[in-house]
Parts: structure tokens; C-alpha cells; sequence
């Protein structure tokens, strides 16, 4: 069995360690940030990522609000959860699930990649009204045949034990890790980042739920439902984003009734952790408008 990643071990190099608390619900056991004070903000990363994202983007927005952050299920930190707990549904219900324990009713949620996915679903399924701001969102389905194969071929890794050991095995070598992140985002992060990126892409049990994730997210039955959704949208969106071209997040803004796009020139696929300051000037100024 791949051993998961340890809060003492691989943790010892995490952002704002002070800021981490474990929260238990069931059989699962939630890494949780928290930081600031204010109305309550919700940060959800992307696939393959965890809390270590947000380093610099949380003690910004943590000027204004009490900003909480935390590893979805099989991620980084976060253990316990069945694989089959990563479906869209069932992780917006597990995160339903956490925020009730908090006593937490989000004001806002931030979310990466497919994190905006999940934010969207949290708001469909259990009633968040709040704005939502997706970075780099990961709305869009492959088109054609892509939206059935890439599942399949997610599920097909996931039950052969060997793949993501040897996914992590070949980020071994010495740069490895740097280049395969140019590679798949376009986005270059400081040292800080890479070392967590390293330590996650590394083990086996992380590699394994960024698998099982892929291969349960549904995103046509998601977009079938974008209509519904009621909530003020921001979605901000790199022009040299290598994992999702900025055409497919114009084509998905036009799916939801109060979305608009802001286009960031020269960033990639992370461009929260390249330009944080500039993330977070946006997020605070769409926070800031008032209701219609």
C-alpha cells in the first residue's frame, strides 16, 4: 500500500504550518488552513495540488476575510476518503459536510482549475449563494469522444497499483519535477512552490487520488446544470495557460448568467502563485460589488 504523505515528515516544509489544524469527520481526516478574520472565504485547489498553492494568495486575502483553505479528499494531507468520494457530487458533499462541522457558511469561494468545478457544484447542490471566482477554471468538457475517454483512461490507470508509482518514480530526476510543470501549466513558480509540487508528484497515495479524481469528475452532467446557477461569477483566465486554452473558458463563461471573464496577459496555468498580488486585487474588487 503507497504510504501517504506525513504532516511531520514531508509537511515539515509547508507553508504556514502555524496556520494547519486536522479536523476528523467519520473515517476522514481533513488538513485544514485558517487565516484572518472577517467574513469567511473558501480556497479550493485544483487536481494534484493542495493548501501549499495559496502561500502567497492567503495572507492577502486573509487581510479582509477569515480565509480557510484545505486539501480535498485523497490530496496532500486530507486521508481517509473512499476513492469513490472524488466524484463531483460526492466531494461537494464531503466539503458540505466539513464546512458544517466548521460552522462555516462561505461568503465567498476561490477555486483553481477544477476546484471552480466544485465550487460551482457546492453552490448547485447545497444552496451557497456566494460569489464564486474561478482562476484558470477547468469548466469546460473534452470535446467529442475526449469527454468519455479521458475518465476511462483515468479509471484503467487507477486500478492497475503500479501506475502511480511509476508516475511518481519518473519525477525523480533531478529537474524533473520543474520541467514537467513548465511543460503542463506554461506558468514558472518560485522555489517555495516547486519543493511542495516535488514532494506531492513524489508519492504514490497523492499521485493515486489526483487519479481517482480525474477518473470520477463528470463534467458534462455539470455543464448540463450551469444554467441554475444564480451566483455572481468571476472567472479569471491566463492567455498562455498550457492545460486549458482561454477560448474554452470565453465559450464557458457564456454557460452561466452573471459570469464575466478577466484576462491575465503572460501568466500560465498558475497564475495565482505567479502573480498573487494582482489575484488577489481582483478577487477583493468583485467581492466588493455590491448585490444586484
Amino acid at each position: 500500500m503507497a504510504r501517504p504523505l506525513d504532516w511531520q515528515r514531508e509537511g515539515l516544509i509547508w507553508p504556514h504550518r502555524e496556520a494547519s489544524a486536522f479536523v476528523s469527520i467519520g473515517g476522514a481526516r481533513w488538513h485544514v488552513q485558517r487565516m484572518g478574520s472577517g467574513e469567511p472565504l473558501l480556497l479550493l485547489h485544483g487536481t494534484g495540488a493542495s493548501v501549499h498553492s495559496w502561500r502567497d494568495l492567503m495572507p492577502l486575502l486573509a487581510q479582509n476575510h477569515d480565509v480557510i483553505a484545505v486539501d480535498l479528499p485523497r490530496h496532500a494531507f486530507t486521508t481517509g476518503h473512499a476513492p469513490d468520494a472524488l466524484s463531483l457530487p460526492r466531494m461537494a458533499g464531503e466539503l458540505a459536510r466539513l464546512l458544517k462541522t466548521l460552522d462555516v457558511t462561505p461568503a465567498g469561494i476561490v477555486g483553481h482549475s477544477a476546484g471552480a468545478a466544485l465550487a460551482l457544484q457546492l453552490a448547485l447542490d447545497h444552496g451557497y449563494a456566494a460569489p464564486i471566482i474561478g482562476l484558470n477554471a477547468a469548466l469546460r468538457p473534452f470535446p467529442g469522444i475526449g469527454a468519455q475517454l479521458f475518465p476511462a483512461v483515468a479509471k484503467l490507470f487507477l486500478v492497475n497499483p503500479l501506475v502511480p508509482r511509476i508516475f511518481s518514480g519518473s519525477l525523480m530526476r533531478e529537474g524533473e519535477v520543474e520541467r514537467f510543470l513548465k511543460r503542463s501549466t506554461g506558468s514558472s513558480i518560485d522555489a517555495a512552490g516547486m519543493a511542495c509540487y516535488a514532494a506531492l508528484f513524489r508519492n504514490p497515495a497523492h499521485a493515486k487520488g489526483a487519479l481517482a479524481m480525474m477518473a470520477n469528475w463528470d463534467l458534462p452532467t455539470l455543464k448540463a446544470r450551469m444554467g441554475r446557477i444564480g451566483n455572481r461569477v468571476l472567472l479569471v483566465h491566463s492567455d498562455r495557460d498550457a492545460a486549458i486554452p482561454l477560448d474554452w473558458t470565453r465559450e464557458a463563461a457564456g454557460w452561466i448568467a452573471q459570469a464575466r471573464l478577466e484576462v491575465l496577459p503572460g501568466l500560465g496555468h498558475l497564475a495565482h502563485e505567479e502573480a498573487p498580488e494582482e489575484t488577489a486585487a481582483l478577487i477583493r474588487a468583485f467581492l466588493a460589488q455590491p448585490e444586484a
